[in-house]
């Protein structure tokens, strides 16, 4: 299958983020915040580049539908809130104009000299963190098939869908990878889903990112994650090259004990699209 098809608003492609919200997800990273604040503000700051992207002069093309999966103590629910908590799916245009908030963020830039000032920004929030109880992995993806089932039948020449999968920890309803398996043969007549799955640590070093074997993955856990997962796709390949990663066609999009820098780059690459009409 090609990966080839041309993005359009009359034939968009499909983004669903599947985010981990478990009890382990409170856990603090190397900048002091949360796994799951972390991962919501990389989410939250990955749908404004997406909209930026997509935004003309007459306003926000669809050229995505795009959602959230969230799973943890609550069990498998809608990761969008508010006007949004209806569905798990969304045109692109209906996310920017429904954000839960709009709070104000500061960020370093450039002072023109060579130096770094402060700035006050605008951060709107879509995806709030959560933490509590288990990992409920496998009906989360069994609803992420559910609703691109759905999404495909409705989009039969569009571009797959994308799955992007984050998670700290290991299922506690069952062995997910059969039902990867079969999300991953989900279709439509450009190819079939895509599924990238993310294992997110607080420990500084040993992250492994965009492996092409398990032969350096370090247990059985994180050898299932890599066989879950897809292979790059051909336009991607460029995009993560262009960050200094090493892949090719046989690279998993996969990335294993990721900190910092490897969650934001993952979300980066991973909503990258070619094509756009």
């Amino acid at each position: 299958m090609s990966y080839g098809a041309d993005i359009s608003r009359a034939n968009p492609t499909c983004f669903l983020f599947v985010i981990d919200q478990s009890g382990s997800m409170d856990e603090r990273m190397e900048t002091g915040r949360s796994k799951a604040e972390f991962v919501a503000d990389v989410l939250n700051k990955t749908l404004v580049q997406v909209i930026t992207r997509c935004t003309r002069s007459e306003g926000v093309r669809n050229y995505f539908d795009m959602g959230v999966i969230a799973y943890g103590g609550s069990g498998v629910l809608p990761g969008f809130k508010g006007q949004l908590s209806s569905g798990f799916l969304h045109p692109l245009a209906a996310i920017e104009a429904a954000p839960l908030r709009v709070e104000e963020r500061r960020k370093k830039v450039d002072d023109g000299a060579g130096g770094l000032v402060e700035q006050s920004v605008k951060f709107p929030v879509w995806f709030e963190p959560v933490n509590s109880g288990g990992t409920p992995m496998c009906d989360a993806l069994r609803k992420a098939a559910e609703v691109l089932v759905a999404w495909c039948d409705s989009h039969p020449d569009s571009y797959p869908p994308t799955v992007i999968h984050v998670t700290d920890g290991q299922s506690t309803d069952g062995d997910p990878s059969q039902i990867a398996e079969a999300l991953k043969q989900i279709s439509t007549n450009d190819g079939a889903c895509l599924l990238f799955n993310l294992h997110i640590d607080t420990a500084e070093g040993g992250a492994i990112i965009f492996p092409s074997s398990e032969t350096a993955l370090p247990d059985a856990h994180s050898r299932m994650l890599f066989r879950m997962s897809s292979n790059f796709p051909p336009h991607l390949i460029d995009a993560a090259r262009s960050k200094g990663y090493d892949v090719n066609s046989e690279s998993r999009f996969f990335g294993y004990k990721a900190g910092i820098e490897g969650i934001a780059d993952f979300f980066n690459i991973g909503t990258q699209a070619s094509n756009l009409r």
